[in-house]
């Protein structure tokens, strides 16, 4: 299995527009960061978790031909806002799987509803499939077991999402010890580590750490990262040995 990371940014992205943060006047590439998202592959499958504003960009930089679903966390805009970049995907393949809470399938539903109508459809508009996420039941995609992580940013429910022995959360705040319990045991886990300071919504840095203390995965890698995290070079000298800071078209290993 091979996880890329597409965008490792928090909503606003690296550099954020009009910013003169030195972190957002970086040279490393590595400081330069879309909206967070990841691709999945094993085999022949492809699957994508989340698409964000920068979808239609990070498709092309991965050279992504086709996908097999995109499974959502939640349905905040940098997370969703790129679901009409799809069509190319639909106009070769046909309906596009996608995997989410009921919720924030009516979310999308509001807000895309050319997608999902069925009644005098726009012929150049995409469609999809729609398979509701429920906590405490694990689904099946293309042979691999994937498990929800049911967590909380702030006071929205959002998912996170474990495929055997890979885990990736993002936008999470709380976790409750009987989800920290499906997160035991894992090789790789992904998780939010927005800034230093804390917030009210999201992992700081310290919080993510001791979240990884507390699961201890063989490796971790740290995403939704914003400027005010810092300069990815300095950040990363002072993690923990097995603990790694994500950047844009980084691609590992499980």
């Amino acid at each position: 299995m091979k996880v890329t990371f597409l965008g490792t940014g928090t909503s606003q992205g690296i550099p954020i527009i009009g910013s003169t943060h030195p972190v957002c006047l970086s040279n490393d590439f590595r400081d330069k960061r879309l909206r967070v998202s990841v691709m999945i592959t094993w085999e022949k499958a492809t699957y994508v978790i989340d698409c964000g504003p920068d979808f239609r960009q990070q498709m092309l930089r991965a050279k992504c031909h086709q996908i097999d679903g995109i499974l959502f966390t939640h349905e905040h805009a940098d997370h969703t806002a790129g679901l009409d970049d799809i069509r190319p995907f639909y106009f070769r393949q046909g309906d596009i799987p996608m995997y989410a809470h009921k919720r924030v399938f009516g979310e999308l539903e509001r807000r895309f509803d050319y997608i999902f109508t069925t009644e005098n459809k726009y012929p150049g508009a995409p469609g999809v499939i729609q398979y509701e996420v429920k906590n405490n039941e694990p689904f099946q995609l293309k042979g691999v077991t994937v498990t929800p992580i049911n967590a909380f940013h702030y006071k929205l429910q959002v998912f996170g999402y474990r495929f055997n022995d890979f885990a990736y959360l993002t936008d999470v705040k709380t976790v409750a010890h009987e989800e920290r319990e499906k997160l035991k045991g894992l090789k790789v886990l992904v998780v939010n580590a927005l800034r230093i300071e804390e917030h009210v919504s999201h992992f700081s840095l310290q919080e993510a750490l001791e979240f990884i203390e507390e699961l201890k995965p063989e490796r971790a890698y740290l995403t939704h990262i914003s400027h005010l995290l810092g300069f990815h070079e300095e950040v990363s000298k002072k993690l923990p040995e097995n603990v790694f800071l994500a950047y844009d078209t980084l691609t590992i290993t499980i």
